[in-house]
């Protein structure tokens, strides 16, 4: 009998959010890309390989109510509550309502575990709206409760007077802290807090505009990213997240309000920016020509599945997701890349 989605979300539920080590557990977000890849078969198997890093679930701390949400906000002891609590809301509201109340107000901490809250998020979301069952709904919530609790807010807002850039004219406007002999170890999380210390970076979030077409707006972020990706030799992981973070959010756009969507899309650009501002040890051209790779799409999801990593999997789901949308051959040349680069990781 075929592994379901719901089968092994009900299997992951009973893990916390974080690993052995600290990293966040991916394993939720990889089996619904790996489905999504067509590749259900090697769901059970990653998972297996993957177990000896789950810890178990963090205990519980202090009910989250409607009334005073906002103080556990960003607060990491309180993440088994935020997830009660949007276990809660879940129950009460329809889950599209859900996010259109509550994606705005997590949009300014988009960078939450290196946005693996918004990711997760996204993740579920597609799983839902494929078909609505409780282990979707929980694992809503969980990606919710994620974010909540690891919300983090980066320097600058949103300005009317913006720049008026595309994602690729921006980034060429973004300082980098770093050159060659940077070591990029160390969590992404605790190095972009870095940033806090560069009030140049306060600007960055008004270098784009947002009030175009949104789909070719979150594709130029995507596709510079993919580029920012392959340009640089350090700093591998974070760059991902630099192109998987705003394809999450192109999932989420659809139950936004045109403004919080566009709003959002300015926070998701911030946190790329931040990624690039800190890791990048190069300048991106001006312009990216690449030859595409002779390979094939479901050649590269079996790169990507022998590989193994979390990471791999996931950005060559996106990389491909990405292309089926815009055709640019960036992205399945930053596919081809990640099993080879990021590999296991």
């Amino acid at each position: 009998m075929a592994t379901t989605i719901d089968e092994v979300l009900e299997r992951l539920h009973c893990t916390g959010p974080d690993l052995v080590g600290g990293n966040s557990n991916h394993a939720p977000m990889v089996a619904e890309a790996l489905f999504a890849l067509g590749r259900s078969e090697a769901v059970m198997p990653w998972i297996e390989a993957y177990q000896n890093r789950f810890q178990e679930r963090p205990a519980s701390r202090c009910p989250i109510s409607r009334e005073s949400w906002q103080e556990a906000l960003g607060e990491r002891s309180y993440g088994t509550d935020w997830v009660t609590f949007f276990d809660h809301e879940l129950a009460e509201t329809p889950w599209p309502v859900v996010l259109q109340q509550w994606i705005p107000r997590l949009t300014p901490g988009l960078m939450a575990a290196a946005a693996h809250g918004l990711i997760r998020t996204s993740h579920a979301v597609r799983s839902l709206t494929a078909q609505e069952t409780a282990p979707r709904l929980h694992e809503l919530a969980e990606g919710l409760g994620y974010w909540a609790a690891r919300y983090q807010e980066l320097p600058g807002r949103p300005s009317q007077q913006h720049r008026g850039y595309t994602p690729r004219q921006a980034v060429q406007h973004v300082q980098r802290v770093h050159d060659l002999d940077f070591d990029a170890s160390g969590a992404i999380v605790q190095n972009i807090k870095g940033l806090d210390a560069r009030p140049e970076f306060a600007e960055a979030i008004t270098l784009v505009d947002t009030t175009g077409d949104l789909a070719d707006f979150i594709t130029g972020l995507t596709a510079t990213f993919a580029a920012v990706y392959l340009a640089n030799p350090k700093g591998l992981i974070a760059f991902v997240h630099a192109v998987t973070a705003p394809s999450a959010l192109r999932l989420l756009t659809p139950y936004l309000y045109e403004a919080d969507a566009r709003l959002a899309a300015q926070y998701a650009w911030q946190a790329c920016a931040a990624i690039y501002a800190w890791y990048a040890t190069t300048t991106l051209p001006a312009t990216t020509n690449v030859a595409p790779p002779t390979t094939e799409p479901g050649t590269l999801i079996d790169r990507a599945v022998a590989a193994g990593g979390a990471h791999t999997i996931k950005f060559t789901e996106v990389c491909l997701r990405e292309y089926a949308l815009a055709p640019q051959a960036i992205y399945l040349v930053a596919a081809y890349d990640a099993a080879e680069r990021v590999g296991k990781i």
